[in-house]
């Protein structure tokens, strides 16, 4: 459609966008944390996460991390295949009622269940009224998936709804015809039909579950940090650019190997029969 010049000219914008605030940011962070205060080459501040304070956030946060994308991998499969049931008009509805948390503040949402779950918040105030023992919700692990899951189900429900709609319901039919019931067709069939889908979701839920501050900051209560909640704290508190950029030079290994792991996993199971 477009001549060789004319696709160069207009990924040229991209290219200036993406090398000014995607690789020169990146070049910086692996810069600092790679080289101590001198400038000389170090991993000293790379081995920081080694000691316990450190190594115990970045478990705590990868935990947390699995915890929320399994849960949204587990709400968005029947939510999905509920919604390729339905006709039209009613799958726009509710699709919209799962979409509408990205068309809100994030840091919005999350205040707004700190409200819910805290001491003095409408559950508790609800338990009250029934006369029942208060709740401890807020600052808890709990709070804290419920947080990542409600802010991040809508990225696991869009690319798994559109990898079920491309299947072809005549395959479906046919599985039926075989014999097959509903579990067997969902195992053998829709599940690896789905599956690329549902890897992008595990990817686009898990690398901001794994990176978040501000949700285990607020549901949190600053008593359980996070890897997130630490680096935040080494930018903007503490000054020091070198253990910041270091500890998120980690975490941006633990993201490569998702991404990898996921593909490879992705790429197994394609190649599987049916």
């Amino acid at each position: 459609m477009f001549s060789q010049s004319t696709r160069n000219l207009l990924l040229t914008p991209f290219l200036i966008w993406a090398g000014l605030f995607i690789f020169i940011p990146l070049i910086f962070i692996v810069w600092y944390g790679v080289t101590d205060y001198d400038g000389q080459f170090s991993l000293t501040n790379i081995a920081l996460i080694f000691e316990r304070g450190y190594l115990d956030a970045l478990k705590l946060s990868i935990w947390l991390a699995l915890i929320s994308t399994v849960v949204c991998l587990l709400l968005a499969y029947p939510l999905c295949l509920i919604l390729t049931e339905r006709q039209r008009d009613n799958t726009t509805i509710i699709s919209l009622l799962f979409i509408l948390p990205l068309w809100m503040n994030s840091l919005l949402s999350t205040m707004a269940w700190q409200t819910i779950l805290e001491r003095n918040g409408i559950i508790n105030q609800i338990m009250r009224l029934l006369s029942l023992p208060d709740l401890q919700m807020i600052n808890t692990e709990g709070a804290i998936v419920l947080g990542m899951v409600y802010n991040f189900l809508p990225y696991m429900v869009l690319p798994l709804y559109i990898a079920l709609t491309k299947i072809d319901r005549r395959i479906l039919e046919a599985a039926q015809d075989l014999g097959a019931n509903s579990w067997q067709t969902f195992w053998r069939v829709i599940l690896p039909l789905s599956l690329p889908g549902a890897v992008s979701g595990i990817t686009m839920v898990f690398i901001p579950a794994l990176t978040t501050f501000v949700i285990s900051a607020l549901l949190g209560g600053g008593k359980l940090l996070l890897i997130g909640n630490i680096i935040e704290q080494e930018f903007t508190f503490q000054y020091d650019w070198h253990v910041g950029c270091a500890l998120s030079v980690i975490l941006m290994i633990f993201i490569v190997l998702n991404m990898i792991l996921t593909t490879t996993f992705d790429n197994s199971h394609e190649e599987e029969p049916l």
